[in-house]
């Protein structure tokens, strides 16, 4: 698709002098001040792009500028592109959201519930229930992320690399070393964030009949025209990669340090990155790049309900079925979290099937419309759509972990303040 052309602010609703504060807050608060090496924000209102502004650097070692055609790996926003991808083949009736997870993963029939030891002497007890697919996509599944650094369950994941940024092994080694290892508890009594799109990635390919990234690239990618979205970038493309670096001093991912120290350590040079080659795990829950382009075409189908230009990726229903909040209770994220990380953790927000749900825009105390649906990535990646406001933001930068800086609600709250004509 071609991307919609640049036009002012006012011809939707929206202000010049609100986004200069944007950028000015990006350029002070982040890049002179050595947090972020720099940043690319876009957003899209009533069926105009209204700002696209990049500023700072894609790689500070060779200066290169970021660039609106800069490739970015957008880690867990490869999850609602994969969400979607498998709401396809539910509207194909080929799986349906209320199916055991062992229907179509035999070994997993028999996987039971954390209670004591460590790998691989588990005690274990049965699941009140079993695993439901419902469960992968919302993350009630039991499930972790090793990452999370809570439990003896994640310490195995972190022994077997599952779920790790760099990837090891296959899908299908994957969910073979997935059921030797207990659930962190019962499908259903909490949320966690984790390695259920993964998941979900493999039983794409499972059900399809086809591999999972040829199903994303032949019913997604190539129909939107999105061909800057892979899973690797190839040669020809490899100098639009950006660097990634940390935010903490050793060029690790300490996900629990309060203190930053506005430094960055190179985590990962472009020249050598392990993206330039494809993966052997091909990750549905984080293992694509792409550029700000690509996401606002795939945003922007979604935001018309399924369909953009001729193409539909899904039904207005089924859409509407993912970004209802499905949290058992109606409840909220705070109140069913587990996770000591995850993309969002706001009061008020529920989790639909692919997506953050925002309930209760009171609760979060940032600006918004109920409705708006919204995830990010671990390298500080984020994007938001708002059907009420017809709206959608993108920000990329390359700084991992995305819990360093309150960018994101920074960037809601600055945003929304750039509208003059709300809809509400």
């Amino acid at each position: 698709m071609l991307a919609p052309p640049l036009v002012s602010p006012e011809s939707a609703g929206m202000s010049k002098s609100g986004f200069d504060r944007v950028e000015a807050h990006l350029k002070t608060r982040y890049i002179e001040a050595g947090r972020f090496p720099g940043t690319q924000l876009v957003v899209y209102r009533r069926g105009k792009l209204v700002h696209s502004t990049a500023q700072g650097h894609a790689d500070l070692e060779r200066k290169v500028p970021v660039k609106p055609d800069t490739i970015f790996r957008i880690y867990s926003m490869t999850k609602p592109i994969t969400t979607t991808a498998f709401m396809m083949l539910v509207e194909q009736g080929l799986v349906a959201l209320d199916e055991p997870v062992h229907k179509y993963i035999p070994e997993w029939k028999n996987l039971g519930v954390f209670v004591a030891g460590t790998t691989p002497a588990f005690l274990t007890r049965p699941p009140a229930r079993p695993m439901l697919i419902v469960d992968l996509l919302r993350h009630t599944s039991g499930l972790t992320y090793g990452f999370q650094q809570r439990s003896n369950v994640d310490a195995a994941y972190r022994e077997k690399k599952i779920g790790e940024v760099e990837k090891a092994g296959t899908l299908d080694t994957m969910i073979a070393e997935l059921a030797k290892i207990p659930l962190e508890f019962s499908p259903g009594e909490a949320w966690n964030y984790s390695v259920s799109t993964d998941v979900i990635g493999y039983l794409i390919g499972k059900i399809s009949g086809r591999p999972f990234e040829q199903f994303l690239k032949e019913h997604i990618f190539d129909p939107l025209g999105m061909t800057d979205t892979d899973f690797f970038v190839p040669p020809d493309k490899a100098h639009r990669l950006a660097a990634c670096y940390s935010a903490d001093p050793q060029g690790g991912m300490n996900f629990h340090a309060a203190d930053r120290k506005g430094t960055l350590t190179l985590q990962d040079d472009p020249a050598t990155s392990s993206f330039l080659a494809r993966p052997e795990l091909i990750s549905g829950g984080g293992g694509l790049c792409g550029t700000a382009a690509d996401y606002l075409t795939f945003c922007r189908a979604l935001l018309n309900g399924g369909e953009l230009e001729g193409i539909r990726l899904l039904g207005p229903k089924t859409l509407a079925l993912m970004t209802a909040n499905h949290l058992p209770g109606g409840r909220d994220l705070p109140e069913m979290s587990r996770s000591l990380f995850s993309e969002a953790a706001y009061q008020g927000i529920g989790f639909g099937l692919g997506f953050s749900v925002t309930m209760d825009p009171a609760k979060t105390l940032i600006p918004g419309s109920r409705g708006e649906y919204a995830w990010g990535g671990a390298a500080s990646t984020a994007f938001w759509i708002d059907p009420a406001e017809e709206l959608i933001a993108i920000f990329m930068t390359q700084v991992l972990p995305s819990s360093a800086y309150p960018i994101r609600r920074e960037l809601r709250t600055l945003v929304y303040s750039a509208i003059t004509d709300s809809n509400l």
